[in-house]
């Protein structure tokens, strides 16, 4: 099953939790220090949370999670044949999550990523300074 995942920037983690475990009536599937995501079944959504203070209500980054890695081997092919830009980053430690995924930027900046996870983390990144999904 592949879902989209829309990953905003919140001003209060806690506030945002709250109203959005009521509007999807679900609570988080993980929670860390500043960041939460939902695996909502209806609709099918990944929904991301970073809490960036200053920041609230903008999106952080768009994504497709998929199944596998072939998924996202076969998307790095796909994209680049339609002459699109891609970054790939595949055994990668981003979102408490270890991954393989690609990036690709739309027409107007905004960052896609097309990933898999492939297994829990304890750490929010292996980027230097914390950094992975264009969290500052």
């Amino acid at each position: 099953m592949s879902r989209i995942q829309l990953a905003l920037n919140v001003d209060d983690l806690d506030e945002a939790v709250a109203f959005y475990s009521k509007l999807f009536n679900t609570a988080p599937a993980k929670r860390k220090d500043g960041y939460a995501n939902f695996a909502v079944a209806d609709p099918p959504l990944k929904l991301v949370l970073m809490e960036n203070p200053g920041a609230g209500g903008t999106i952080n980054h768009l994504g497709i999670e998929v199944e596998t890695t072939e998924f996202v081997e076969d998307e790095i092919g796909r994209l680049s044949a339609e002459g699109l830009v891609t970054a790939e980053e595949m055994g990668t430690t981003c979102c408490y999550a270890k991954q393989d995924k690609v990036w690709v930027t739309g027409p107007a900046g905004e960052r896609w990523e097309i990933y898999t996870v492939l297994a829990d983390s304890d750490a929010f990144s292996e980027a230097t300074g914390d950094a992975c999904c264009g969290a500052p």
